[in-house]
């Protein structure tokens, strides 16, 4: 049995917030077959909100069905991986270019408060908290651009593709500086209101992330 704290939730729904949680940071795979019976011992439930999980799961296209073989999460490959940054950077693009008009200064104080504690953490050698710290950053601004449908298809992007956090581009010293250069560029043009500056940095924020992780290997993040 699991020893994560329960939130008060359906049963479906924590079993569908841990797998989404376990596929999305890959601590399960791709290709790893996900069995009802296993998953409802381990989590502590009957078997009836596994299925349901499972079938919400499929919906998100993160495990599939086969014949013989039951789920499976998704093994995606390079072209995935270049739709996913591709449709990372038009979503957030859209996203940064609509908060700036949009955005308060208590909004930007809690993004600049965000961005100070990753530079903290960056200077101090803490680089394995930058990664899901920089996943916060982007999904709020996602949120103060567009609350109604744009920050929810943010996190639908986002979850879509597994990124292992020990293969983050975050724990690269290097790679962490300019992350966090474009972060302080993002976020100078947000409280300038400047819209079409705010989309472009973050577009090639987002992209120069995938370009990196596509010259790292299947692996890399």
């Amino acid at each position: 049995m699991t020893t994560e704290p329960r939130p008060p939730m359906s049963k479906a729904d924590y079993v569908y917030s841990v797998l989404l949680e376990e596929i999305r940071t890959a601590r399960i795979p791709g290709g790893t077959a996900l069995r009802a019976g296993a998953l409802a011992k381990r989590l502590g439930v009957s078997v009836t909100p596994v299925r349901e999980a499972l079938r919400r799961l499929e919906k998100d296209r993160l495990i599939s069905y086969e014949a013989h073989h039951g789920a499976t999460v998704v093994d995606l490959g390079d072209d995935a991986l270049e739709e996913f940054y591709g449709l990372r950077a038009v979503v957030e693009g859209l996203g940064a270019r609509l908060a700036a008009a949009r955005v308060t200064a208590e909004d930007l104080a809690w993004l600049r408060e965000l961005h100070a504690a990753m530079a903290r953490d960056a200077a101090e050698g803490r680089l394995d908290r930058l990664a899901e710290q920089s996943r916060h950053f982007h999904l709020r601004i996602a949120d103060i651009g567009g609350p109604a449908f744009l920050g929810q298809h943010a996190r639908a992007v986002r979850n879509s593709f597994p990124v292992p956090p020990g293969v983050s581009l975050w724990l690269d010293a290097g790679q962490a500086a300019r992350q966090l250069d474009a972060h302080e560029r993002i976020l100078a043009a947000l409280e300038a209101g400047d819209g079409p500056a705010a989309e472009r940095l973050m577009i090639d924020h987002v992209r120069q992330a995938g370009e990196h992780r596509r010259g790292s290997g299947p692996v890399a993040g």
